[in-house]
């Protein structure tokens, strides 16, 4: 765990119930700096039920052993 998942452990519940990251981060940086990186790339909010979904598709289409019959998968899907 690290130590801001635990300060967020501490925290009250947040947005939908759920214990926020950023909660304790904004803990922890009453007691320690913290330091950030700033990428290029695609976001992915796996706490969202939508968000998981994409990310998994996502990342499966990009795995060599999967993205192949993962997509035909898809594409013999009927719906």
């Amino acid at each position: 765990m690290t130590k801001a998942t635990g300060m967020a452990a501490a925290c009250t519940t947040g947005s939908g119930g759920e214990l926020q990251l950023t909660d304790g981060m904004r803990l922890l940086l009453q007691e320690e700096k913290i330091y950030a990186y700033v990428y290029e790339g695609r976001r992915h909010d796996t706490g969202d039920k939508l968000g998981f979904l994409k990310a998994t598709v996502e990342y499966a289409l990009k795995r060599e052993d999967l993205g192949g019959p993962f997509r035909e998968y898809l594409k013999d899907l009927k719906f």
